[in-house]
């Protein structure tokens, strides 16, 4: 696309944001107004829009919107990303637009700007844009089916990653991509290339002169790191003299889990391998999740806490909690709360029952542990002694729902990296593992279910675990 046209088109992109943030501020407002108390009334909304200072104040936030909408990459190319990506990047933009539009309602004390208003006009805006840039998304698919908005690439290399690559973009053909063929040197790897229905269309010591005769919008870049490094890095120098759009794999390692994400750190690109959400603002709101909730529940159950509390005090010689080091996110070390339910100094006679150990792997479980005391056995049984760990979620050591925090003792007797992935996110009081049976399932298969949940995480399905904990705690299935 030539670049006159492109500056054009994105222009018009910002401008039709911007117009739905406006339509949905409107609609928002008619919702208001038909259900509209005292001084709330369409006149006197009309009458407060015409003064010169709300006109200066809502431009400021249709500036700071552009800002947001900046930030969040509404108007980056989102042409090779996929449907839910899309819709929550919007629905992330409108989001935080809304927050601003309601610190400035409360600043300025706007009449209009009312809690209704706020959550009337999330709910148009985030319906308006999501529902726009996939009707933007489908005009433009149907554009380059019909051979309209096309981008043409070359390929450098022809190794299996390359051919994967040409592939996916052959699968997709309305994202509009054309690949022009493969640039590379004999190797032997060529015999399998040459099975393929892909052509070979010059040699890399050849890429200079087909850069100059054809049209080329992109170069995908495939070539083996270590063994191609200097002349991959000439190559790129050219690219860049022709003004070339470049595409480098990231996985260099042929990693299985992690996934790569490109960075800015100050002024420097890098590349990070991650394995767990890096979504900044699902786990921001996990965060405010924690801390709302946490606290709620602590001052509701205040009473219960209070009574427990006395009741290992009058039934049993001790402290009322019993603090443990727990294995946290990343190795970090942590004092984990809860309800003391056996005797004084139980980890002392822990060696002692080693031979009764009845969970595999390296945890330590039995039904009918001597060490605890009459109350602690109830508590046990109904997960009474983890509530504690409320103070945990609230200084941030644990989250509610996560893996859960394994004290010192069970880490040291892993011997499977592959489990060790579970210790790179915030342990939890509650998880897969609590609400599919708990000891009753083997150490395994709790492990699985661990690293099932880093990789299928998402705030829906923290909310269906929280909501499954609730019977599987009354049931008392599992406890041990």
């Amino acid at each position: 696309m030539h670049a006159s046209r492109r500056r054009l088109l994105l222009g018009t992109l910002k401008l039709f944001n911007l117009g739905l943030m406006v339509l949905s501020f409107a609609l928002a407002t008619v919702l208001l107004v038909s259900q509209a108390g005292k001084g709330n009334s369409l006149s006197s909304f009309l009458s407060m829009r015409v003064k010169l200072s709300n006109f200066l104040l809502f431009l400021g936030v249709l500036v700071v919107w552009h800002g947001i909408f900046s930030l969040c990459g509404l108007y980056q190319s989102t042409r090779l990303s996929g449907g839910r990506s899309l819709v929550m990047g919007a629905m992330k933009a409108t989001t935080f637009a809304t927050l601003f539009l309601a610190v400035v309602g409360e600043s300025f004390k706007l009449i209009m700007v009312t809690p209704v208003f706020v959550g009337a006009f999330w709910v148009c805006s985030s319906v308006l844009m999501v529902v726009g840039r996939l009707a933007i998304r489908r005009l433009l698919e149907t554009a380059r089916l019909y051979g309209h908005n096309l981008r043409y690439v070359l390929i450098l290399g022809t190794n299996s990653r390359a051919i994967e690559f040409a592939r996916r973009l052959e699968d997709r053909p309305e994202v509009g991509y054309r690949i022009l063929g493969f640039v590379d040197e004999d190797w032997s790897g060529r015999k399998e290339f040459s099975k393929t229905k892909y052509t070979l269309c010059c040699g890399l010591k050849d890429l200079a002169e087909f850069l100059r005769r054809h049209v080329v919008d992109e170069v995908a870049i495939y070539l083996p790191v270590r063994s191609f490094y200097e002349y991959t890095a000439q190559l790129a120098a050219l690219c860049e003299q022709h003004g070339i759009i470049m595409r480098f794999d990231s996985d260099l390692f042929n990693l299985k889990i992690a996934h790569a994400r490109a960075y800015d750190v100050d002024g420097d690109n890098h590349v990070t391998a991650h394995s767990v959400s890096f979504d900044s603002w699902p786990l921001l709101i996990k965060r405010v999740l924690d801390i709302a909730l946490s606290i709620s529940l602590l001052v509701a159950l205040a009473p219960l806490l209070a009574i427990v509390a006395l009741t290992i005090r009058l039934t049993s010689e001790g402290p009322v909690f019993f603090l443990q080091e727990r294995v946290g996110r990343n190795k970090r070390r942590f004092l984990i709360y809860k309800f003391r339910t056996m005797v004084p100094h139980a980890d002392k006679l822990l060696p002692e029952l080693e031979m009764l150990n009845e969970a595999t792997g390296p945890v330590f479980k039995i039904k009918n542990d001597p060490r605890l005391t009459p109350i602690g056995k109830f508590l046990r049984r109904a997960s009474i002694d983890e509530l504690p760990q409320l103070l945990n979620v609230l200084k941030g050591d644990m989250s509610l729902v996560g893996p859960r925090p394994l004290p010192v003792r069970d880490y040291e007797g892993f011997n499977e990296d592959w489990q060790r992935r579970r210790f790179s996110v915030r342990p939890g009081v509650t998880c897969l593992w609590q609400v599919n049976g708990r000891s009753s399932i083997s150490f395994e298969k709790w492990m699985q279910l661990d690293l099932q949940y880093m990789d299928e995480w998402s705030l829906w399905l923290d909310i269906k675990i929280l909501a499954r904990t609730v019977p599987a705690v009354l049931k008392g299935s599992g406890a041990a």
